[in-house]
């Protein structure tokens, strides 16, 4: 039976854990052909060693997706392994939490360029190979951050809200041969609070995570569902979120 999925082939940006990695193993177990990206490649071969393991389909591309050079890379290596690119997953992101007077500009500034530049960077190398398919989908990974705005969360949640206009905005400009979905997780038990810099933040957001956090796999169904309906189908966005969670 037709899933919806099986032999799509899907590139993942951020896929070496957390979201991203659940993503990867959860399509290629339906058949999916998964392009995995991001920049710890020791991380990426091991998925890649276990999807096959499992009789599924995957490579690793390095790459880093504040670099545009790296995402047109990217879709060119999944274009020349599997013949084409049906799914783009801009899932890489980074949180540095801060209250806004304290001036972290540099973590403002990688935020932006991970979590808005490195969506548009993976749909302008996607967007070409889409066109000339006259098919394509562009996932992007948001976040609930944006929906509920709280202190210390202020410039990460405007980089997600950015990615929801967009992706809104895209959505109307479309003909519909390129379809488009948002999907904003909540609290997820990833890697994101080990890597903030801020003591206070990296406690708070790492106490949400282990009291009420989702698995990756639960985002990554919701990626499932979203691509494999029907053409004519377009999910617009979902929100998948603890039920316990304000």
């Amino acid at each position: 039976m037709d899933n919806g999925i099986k032999d799509k082939v899907v590139a993942i940006t951020g896929a070496s854990s957390g979201i991203g990695k659940a993503i990867a193993v959860v399509l290629a177990g339906h058949g999916a052909k998964v392009v995995l990206a991001a920049r710890r490649t020791d991380e990426l071969k091991r998925i890649v060693s276990d999807i096959a393991a499992a009789g599924g389909h995957a490579i690793d591309v390095a790459a880093d997706v504040t670099v545009q050079a790296d995402m047109m890379r990217l879709v060119k290596i999944a274009c020349g392994q599997f013949g084409r690119l049906d799914v783009m997953v801009n899932n890489a992101g980074v949180a540095q939490l801060s209250r806004i007077d304290e001036l972290d500009v540099d973590g403002w500034e990688a935020m932006i360029d991970v979590n808005l530049k490195g969506v548009l960077y993976g749909m302008a190398a996607a967007m070409p190979v889409f066109q000339r398919q006259g098919s394509g989908h562009i996932v992007n990974i948001i976040s609930t951050s944006g929906i509920k705005i709280s202190p210390t969360m202020g410039v990460y949640a405007a980089t997600k809200n950015a990615v929801r206009t967009l992706t809104e905005a895209f959505r109307q400009e479309s003909d519909g041969k390129i379809r488009i979905t948002g999907i904003s997780p909540g609290v997820v038990k990833t890697e994101l609070a080990s890597r903030m810099k801020d003591p206070g933040a990296r406690e708070n957001i790492q106490s949400f995570m282990d009291n009420m956090a989702l698995a990756p796999e639960h985002i990554a169904n919701a990626v499932y569902f979203a691509i494999a309906q029907p053409a004519e189908v377009e999910i617009g966005e979902l929100v998948i979120r603890p039920s316990i969670q304000n």
